[in-house]
């Protein structure tokens, strides 16, 4: 199964960084950069506003933990959002191609 994963970061650079890295690290196949967004939530008993890039990564469920791994290592928030959605519908080359790229080379 195929999955989109959502995480959010404050900056495009570190956004980046992260996107770059889960690829280079065959834990994602790709991954889409959007923003800046402006995020609202709960913090410390606040509600607070910051302006954040979204990053999507295509992985499958296989290959999920060690993107979330990955994610957590990687990623400089206390709490980061880290959203897996199984994809419902996938072309058969595309869920083809998802799971040549996340296979890890060995």
């Amino acid at each position: 199964m195929i999955l989109t994963v959502l995480t959010t970061t404050d900056a495009r650079a570190k956004a980046e960084a992260l996107a770059r890295g889960a690829v280079e690290a065959r834990v994602a196949a790709c991954a889409q950069i959007s923003g800046p967004v402006t995020s609202v939530y709960h913090w410390d008993g606040k509600v607070e506003t910051a302006e954040e890039w979204q990053v999507v990564f295509k992985t499958t469920e296989a290959r999920y933990p060690a993107l979330e791994t990955h994610l957590l290592a990687a990623h400089d928030y206390d709490t980061p959002e880290i959203v897996a959605t199984p994809a419902v519908r996938v072309s058969a080359d595309y869920a083809a191609w998802v799971e040549r790229e996340t296979t890890p080379v060995p």
